[in-house]
């Protein structure tokens, strides 16, 4: 039996104090020597070590080949050097073995004191399409006077600036042109509205004889209400979020995503801790598939911790439209950390929160993003960035000793353990707003509409089939938005106006009333509706209550009240639309 021991050494040749670790009977000439930065951490220093033996019956192999234990004294168990190398590579390493065992000397050096954790905000953009148009104009300078961020879609930038100003945030596309909808355009934006529409004669304005209606300029109906409704959708749909969550790793009804999990326990450390991945095809609810974390876990050789860690995602995971994750898990009792890393290093700040299971059941967790922990090497650390949730690299699940800042996990016992998870997915936290308001028109759904008097219609119902479908298209437009996942609110105004905002309002379902609304009231409506849940998922028809012959002004000495648009949104039902009526009549085109 070969018996090779490993001990620090000075190193002579060296202009810098450090310290070797030499594996007696290793050739010197190794080009892998592992340098200790020195000097070392007083109590480390102070620690009384033993050499280590390491004893193989095989001659010593390549790295990639060496296997085997290392022993320590009586009262220690073996650390399996073969399974530390093989975590190393499979996440590819640390930067350099220097940092890494520098690493191994902070976690034995000891936490520090408690320091407290920095509040974590998040904040969006609201985009704003159609940006230069009546409604959406006011819309900008509405949210900028609130100080809301806001970012506007237009096609003309030299227009844009000329009417919104020369600060604005603004970015360039045309939402019948995919190609010109870059990701980059959206990243921070949480919401939207959009007043993209398309050009029926003068853009703003009637005409006593509604000449408006007159004929088409520029893009037809269905580029604009409906080509152009899905490509800004696929734009936006991945940075404003779904109403049912995305869903992150693990199975859920019909889909299922990978990720590439690999075990990293206290072997790191030279404890001897185990933990492993696995997929049980019939072992979730119901029989379906799930994923298991399970192991065995020991406090032998200082240890104590068992977990699971996903290699660097390729390209970041972007979950800054969700407010958290949540956690499909069949519980043990026992308390876990999940941890999230927004760098690509290996060694760095794990945003980590803790959370309960209840044994033998099925549970959801949620774990906020807002009460993630900047934690490094098991201490909490006040200076560190806030967390991005646009950034996320890695994920890593833990059971654990320890908690941070020298706390201990109260439900910790050494032995066996399994977590079995069916699924990690992004949420939005309730009550749920709109994400997506879309301002549409009154009359979508008449066109066509059996037993409809179109001599009492407005002149869009009456003359559809001449103004190429515009409204059969509006509604397929919508119908997109419906089907999306993305939480909504659809306004559909009637007869728009640059009257001021101020006037009674009637808010109605079904598609059925006529009349008129100022485009400031709509712009106004649009931006209360963003804060609503109960707005999120209606569909409704909004006028005033003054005549369209009657005109309305407003006296600035004594302008009317703010209104309390929640007032009307509490009052909407879900699932009225006035397709209702149009089941058994649908139109072609």
């Amino acid at each position: 039996m070969e018996i090779h021991c490993l001990s620090t050494v000075s190193h002579p040749s060296s202009s810098f104090p450090a310290r070797i670790l030499n594996i007696q009977g290793v050739s010197s000439s190794s080009p892998y020597p592992l340098v200790l930065p020195s000097p070392l951490p007083n109590s480390f220093l102070q620690r009384n070590f033993q050499p280590i033996c390491y004893q193989k019956k095989l001659t010593v192999q390549p790295l990639k080949a060496y296997k085997g234990y290392i022993l320590a004294d009586a009262e220690k168990k073996g650390w399996d050097v073969g399974r530390f190398l093989k975590t190393l590579y499979f996440f590819n390493g640390p930067s350099s073995p220097a940092k890494f065992f520098e690493f191994l000397i902070e976690k034995l050096s000891g936490p520090s004191p408690s320091e407290a954790a920095k509040e974590m905000e998040t904040s969006g953009i609201v985009l704003v399409a159609g940006a230069t148009g009546g409604v959406g104009r006011r819309a900008v300078d509405l949210l900028r006077k609130k100080g809301i961020p806001v970012r506007a879609l237009v096609r003309n930038e030299e227009k844009a600036r000329r009417m919104l100003g020369q600060d604005v945030d603004l970015i360039v596309g045309d939402i019948t042109k995919a190609s010109t909808l870059l990701p980059e355009h959206f990243k921070g934006v949480k919401m939207v509205i959009n007043a993209i529409s398309v050009i029926v004669g003068p853009k703003e304005g009637d005409t006593p004889d509604r000449a408006k209606y007159s004929q088409i300029k520029g893009d037809s109906p269905e580029m604009v209400e409906f080509i152009g409704m899905k490509n800004l959708i696929n734009a936006i749909k991945e940075r404003v979020g779904l109403r049912r969550g995305k869903l992150i790793f693990g199975f859920d009804d019909n889909l299922s995503r990978e990720l590439s999990w690999g075990a990293l326990d206290d072997v790191v450390m030279g404890g001897v801790s185990e933990g492993t991945f696995q997929i049980d095809p019939n072992g979730g609810e119901n029989g379906s598939p799930t994923a298991i974390f399970k192991g065995v876990v020991s406090t032998a050789n200082n240890g104590g911790f068992s977990s699971i860690r996903t290699k660097n995602f390729v390209v970041p995971e972007d979950l800054s439209a969700y407010d958290g994750l949540e956690l499909r898990i069949k519980g043990d009792g026992r308390r876990y950390k999940f941890m999230v890393r927004i760098s690509r290093d290996w060694d760095t700040v794990a945003y980590t929160i803790g959370f309960d299971t209840v044994k033998d059941q099925w549970q959801s967790v949620r774990l906020p993003f807002s009460s993630l922990r900047p934690i490094f090497r098991a201490r909490t650390v006040s200076d560190a960035p806030p967390f991005d949730p646009s950034e996320i690299i890695s994920l890593q699940l833990m059971f654990s000793k320890f908690e941070y800042d020298g706390k201990l996990n109260p439900t910790f016992v050494e032995g066996p353990f399994q977590l079995p998870i069916t699924s990690i997915r992004a949420y939005l936290k309730e009550p749920i707003t709109p994400r997506f308001v879309h301002v549409g028109s009154a009359g979508v759904t008449r066109p066509d509409r059996p037993g409809l008097d179109l001599s009492k219609q407005p002149p869009a119902v009456r003359l559809n089939k001449e103004l190429d479908y515009i409204l059969t298209y509006k509604l397929k437009g919508e119908d997109l938005i419906r089907e999306s996942g993305i939480p909504y609110t659809i306004v559909r105004p009637c007869a728009l106006t640059e009257e001021p905002a101020g006037a009674d309002l009637i808010f109605e379902q079904g598609d059925n009333i006529t009349g008129k609304i100022s485009r400031d009231e709509v712009a106004r409506i649009s931006i209360a509706a963003l804060e609503s849940p109960y707005a999120c998922d209606k569909t409704f028809e909004v006028k005033s209550v003054i005549p369209f012959s009657e005109p309305f002004t407003v006296d600035p000495e004594n302008p009317p009240p703010e209104k309390d648009y929640n007032v009307y949104f509490q009052k909407l039902k879900d699932g009225i639309t006035g397709k209702e009526s149009l089941e058994q009549t649908a139109v072609s085109v």
